[in-house]
C-alpha cells in the first residue's frame, strides 16, 4: 500500500514515537524509508558582523543537531533490518522543506510527529505538522504524544 515513507526526524520522544509507528509501517508494507532534518537557513535574523558570526554558529549547531536526529532514526531501522535513507534539507519553512523532500522523493505517505503544542506556545511557535496536514497531497500520519 505504501511504498516509499518519509519521516522527519528531530530527536525528540515524541519523533521517536512517529518512528516507531512508521518501522511497522515499512514492515507491514515493506516500504522504502527516507527520514529528514530540515534546517530553515534564515531562521537567525540580524545585521552586521553579528549576524554573520551568529549566522554560522547557527547553522554549524543546527547541521550538528539534524546529523544526531538522523543517526537515532537510522539506527532504529537498521536495528530490525530496515534499509533507510536520511537527508539533511535546507528550506525556508520547515513545512515546505518536509513537503517537497516528499514530492522530490515520491513519498506516498509522511509520518510525523505532533508535539502537541497548546496556547501561547502554539500561537508563538506554531506548528510544523498543522501546516503540513495543511497542505499535503499524500496521506500524513500523525503521532501524537
Amino acid at each position: 500500500m505504501f511504498k516509499h515513507i518519509l519521516i522527519p526526524a528531530d530527536g525528540s520522544d515524541n519523533a521517536q514515537r512517529a518512528i516507531d509507528k512508521a518501522i511497522g509501517l515499512a514492515q507491514a508494507f515493506k516500504s522504502q524509508v527516507t527520514a529528514i532534518y530540515v534546517i530553515d537557513p534564515y531562521a537567525f535574523t540580524g545585521a552586521g558582523t553579528d549576524f554573520a558570526y551568529g549566522h554560522a554558529e547557527y547553522l554549524s549547531a543546527a547541521t550538528v543537531e539534524g546529523k544526531q536526529a538522523l543517526q537515532i532514526a537510522k539506527d532504529a531501522f537498521q536495528t530490525v533490518g530496515i534499509e533507510i535513507t536520511t537527508t539533511l534539507v535546507e528550506g525556508h519553512a520547515i513545512y515546505k522543506g518536509i513537503l517537497e523532500t516528499a514530492t522530490d522523493i515520491g513519498a506516498d505517505l509522511i509520518v510525523i510527529a505532533s508535539h502537541g503544542r497548546k496556547g501561547l506556545e502554539k500561537l508563538i511557535l506554531g506548528s510544523v505538522t498543522a501546516q503540513v496536514l495543511s497542505h499535503a497531497h499524500l496521506p500524513v500520519l500523525v503521532v501524537r504524544d
